[in-house]
């Protein structure tokens, strides 16, 4: 299916970040201090394009289309967990910013949190990626036809070109105010 080969190629860019994290979080427990620069740029890629453009595209172009259509129980409920998962993925890089700040106002005991949330989405991703890779794509292309799946594709093009626009239209909105 297009939509799901788009889909899954964003997978693999995510792996490459979580292999990336993986290496500052032992880095930084070898250290004894965090690198918050590097923390900075793996929350952007998580924030931006591991959820609002990746999630974004699955929760607002795929999931909501798969949700008017009579799905099976077992893919309905799987949906449902993926959409679960990807609130948690929010909540914990919201709560790795918040450990982060913290050690940037010089709590140094926050670096266990910091390493403790990134290690949780460390451990998270691949295991989120396999199930929607393995599973979930694989069942949920059988809905859909080729003109649907080019209706799709399309609007996930259209998603990403209006992404950047969105990401730093609100960048200056807030410099603003």
């Amino acid at each position: 299916m297009l939509t799901i080969g788009l889909l899954m190629i964003e997978h693999r860019l995510i792996e490459r970040m979580i292999k990336l994290m993986a290496k500052e979080v032992e880095r930084a427990k070898q250290a004894g201090q965090a690198d918050l620069n590097f923390i900075d740029t793996a929350v952007d890629f998580i924030r931006t394009y591991a959820d609002r453009c990746h999630h974004g595209k699955e929760e607002d172009i795929l999931f909501n289309i798969l949700g008017k259509k009579p799905m099976s129980d077992k893919d309905k409920k799987m949906m449902e967990e993926l959409i679960s998962e990807h609130v948690w993925g929010r909540k914990t890089v919201g709560s790795l910013v918040d450990a982060k700040n913290q050690y940037a106002q010089g709590n140094k005991g926050s670096l266990k949190d910091i390493i403790k949330f990134c290690e949780q989405l460390i451990d998270f991703y691949p295991k989120h990626i396999q199930k929607e890779d393995k599973i979930f794509f694989p069942a949920s292309s059988r809905y859909f036809d080729q003109l649907e799946q080019e209706a799709m594709l399309e609007e996930c093009y259209e998603f990403d070109r209006k992404l950047i626009h969105e990401k730093y239209s609100k960048l200056v909105e807030k410099l603003e105010s």
